[in-house]
């Protein structure tokens, strides 16, 4: 959602009655809260996030590659292991493709490496754990998506390292991989993250990003 909340309002409406009660507005914190507000039956939809983008390509770390069908198998088993409330997944529609590092490959790219999770919204995520996904020599440690990337804007989700592997600047360097893709590819990338993820803001501000407060609205 986007305007001002005057002409928002009865389009918001007339969308919860086209669409039911599926439908979640988001977009400016204020505009949420106006819409909020000004319509019965819609509800906070939860703790803010931030909007983040970037139209500067910030070029492609080393020791990243884009997977291929086993590489995205692996991926799924360490999303599995790490942050198995991600959205962006192997195979779910509109995630086009995923970039990964690979056991004792990427070492020291970027410096930077998080550890919070984001809420399943996009964002940098080393859970705890040990052993399956990201134990071996060969296997994928950290990995980011291309997802449901659209003309003008492509966008990054899925962003996840292996506990194992923290330290390494590893989040830092897929999340860079992808954005350079994106913002070659679609002229501008973006990403939501829960905005109390400190950790994961501070790696996407590293890659040129900056955020904007978001929030979203429920039926209840």
């Amino acid at each position: 959602m986007a305007g001002d909340p005057s002409d928002a309002l009865p389009l918001v409406r007339d969308a919860l009655r086209e669409v039911g009660p599926t439908y979640r507005p988001f977009g400016d914190a204020r505009l949420i809260d106006a819409l909020v507000r000004g319509t019965p039956g819609l509800l906070p939809g939860g703790a803010g996030f931030l909007w983040m983008e970037t139209a500067t390509a910030p070029g492609a770390a080393t020791g990243v590659r884009w997977l291929d069908r086993d590489g995205e198998r692996a991926a799924g088993a360490l999303i599995d292991l790490c942050f198995p409330d991600s959205y962006a997944r192997p195979g779910r529609p509109g995630v086009r493709r995923w970039a990964g590092v690979y056991g004792g490959e990427g070492g020291g790219a970027g410096g930077v490496h998080a550890s919070a999770g984001d809420g399943g919204i996009g964002g940098v995520y080393a859970g705890a754990g040990g052993g399956g996904a990201g134990g071996g020599a060969a296997a994928v440690v950290a990995v980011a998506a291309d997802a449901w990337s659209a003309a003008g804007c492509g966008f990054l989700a899925g962003v996840v390292t292996h506990p194992r592997a923290r330290g390494r600047g590893l989040a830092a360097a897929v999340s860079a991989f992808v954005l350079d893709a994106l913002v070659r590819r679609h002229g501008r990338a973006a990403l939501m993250v829960d905005a109390d993820n400190a950790p994961a803001i501070a790696v996407y501000e590293r890659a040129g990003m900056r955020g904007r407060r978001f929030g979203a609205a429920v039926v209840g």
